[in-house]
């Protein structure tokens, strides 16, 4: 008999904690501009009167003081009232700092009204933002032996000078010029991390002097949506006699070791002559 009171009571409790929780102040929605680091953006949230009766003396305060965030003016908003069932929307401006980390992050708040007894309450929270990182990538080439008529390599760099990482990062040549690809004309980079680059190198024959390759890049970015790029990038390649003249080749022994053997053969030759005609006097 006990027990079963027991249970009753412990029901009781449970369905009046249920129906002080389902009616009270609630943070309805959250709306956040894009914010960058260094940057500052809006920052609505929606309160809901979902008490028995109307509010009034509402007031929203961030409270940023243990945070890296600060406000571009007021970090209070307020409103007269807010009637029953009804909802209002509290404005700031949210800032932050330059050298924050790109991340998820919470704001804690305090939200104080008067309830229709003109009884204080209080409640605490916190709200949820997102800082953003803006995707900066640029390229570059470099070429290894690019010299006319050698093999050698070309590398496309990829530079990431955002604040975020880009993941899974891919190259595909889709299209050249006064070259010739001898590896596979794609590969996989994977993750470049903020302020750092990666290369993708390619085996090449350097056909001309005046050559090109057309890449599509493929990422991820710091949302983790997916980017398409398309790039044409030039190659200088170097005439072997260009090549010759700034060092970047070493002019071939055999052209001095064919003159040395032609000289031996003429002077051999003319030895020769020059025996046979004295033999020829001696002879007469």
């Amino acid at each position: 008999m006990k027990t079963k009171f027991n249970l009753i009571v412990i029901s009781i409790f449970a369905v009046l904690l249920s129906i002080s929780l389902a009616s009270s102040m609630i943070i309805n929605s959250v709306e956040v501009g894009e914010l960058y680091p260094g940057q500052s953006a809006s920052l609505k949230v929606e309160v809901k009167n979902t008490l028995n009766g109307d509010v009034t003396d509402v007031s929203l305060v961030l409270e940023l003081e243990n945070t890296s965030f600060t406000s571009v003016g007021s970090s209070e908003d307020s409103e007269d009232e807010i009637n029953e069932d009804d909802k209002e929307t509290f404005s700031f401006t949210l800032k932050a700092p330059s050298n924050i980390k790109p991340g998820d992050y919470n704001i804690p708040y305090t939200l104080t009204y008067l309830d229709s007894d003109d009884e204080e309450k209080t409640r605490t929270g916190s709200i949820g933002v997102t800082v953003g990182a803006k995707t900066e990538i640029s390229y570059a080439v470099e070429a290894k032996n690019n010299v006319a008529g050698e093999q050698g390599k070309v590398s496309i760099k990829i530079i990431n000078s955002g604040l975020g990482d880009v993941g899974f990062v891919n190259v595909k040549i889709t299209s050249d010029s006064g070259l010739e690809i001898l590896s596979s004309k794609e590969e996989y980079v994977g993750t470049i991390d903020s302020d750092d680059f990666e290369l993708a190198t390619f085996e090449v024959i350097f056909e001309k002097t005046s050559a090109s390759i057309t890449a599509k890049i493929t990422y991820k970015d710091f949302d983790n949506q997916e980017q398409t790029e398309t790039i044409t990038l030039p190659v200088k390649v170097y005439s072997r006699e260009k090549a010759l003249e700034l060092g970047l080749i070493k002019k071939s022994n055999y052209t001095t070791y064919g003159i040395v053997a032609v000289i031996i053969i003429v002077w051999i030759i003319y030895r020769r002559i020059k025996k046979r005609r004295k033999n020829s006097k001696k002879e007469a």
